[in-house]
């Protein structure tokens, strides 16, 4: 994504394109602490500096690595206070990467049960009997 330039007064719409977050994602992080109340113009629209651009893009980031909001107004918090939060960051990468091992070994595991199902399914004969279940071989399972 190219670098727009990080010009105050923005409106949401701008804030939007620059920082490619959603206007009603926006809104919600704001909502919720994430990003800091806007300033208000005087028709009462909001308007953003490039500041929050670089929260949002960072907000962005973050999320796409699977850091949850409660992770990041946490983070967030501690950048506020002025404290540098990047071992705090690096504390959570590694429970990140813990959390998708384990995950990986769930999938690895489904995997090898769906295989079997489908094995169990390539042998089954051309006249089944309706039973009660709609499958057995999901419900039996």
């Amino acid at each position: 994504m190219s670098e727009k330039p990080m010009t105050d007064d923005l409106r949401i719409g701008n804030l939007a394109q620059a920082s490619g977050v959603p206007t009603k994602t926006i809104r919600f992080y704001e909502e919720i602490g994430l990003l800091p109340p806007a300033q208000r113009a005087e028709n009462g629209y909001r308007l953003y500096g490039g500041e929050d651009v670089r929260r949002l893009r960072f907000i962005r980031n973050a999320r796409s690595l699977g850091f949850t909001l409660d992770d990041l107004k946490e983070v967030l918090a501690l950048r506020d206070r002025g404290e540098v939060p990047c071992r705090y960051v690096a504390h959570l990468l590694e429970q990140k990467v813990v959390e998708i091992e384990e995950r990986i070994r769930q999938l690895q595991e489904l995997q090898q049960d769906l295989q079997q199902l489908v094995s169990q399914a390539g042998n089954l004969p051309d006249d089944i009997e309706m039973k009660r279940c709609v499958c057995h071989l999901i419900y039996n399972r």
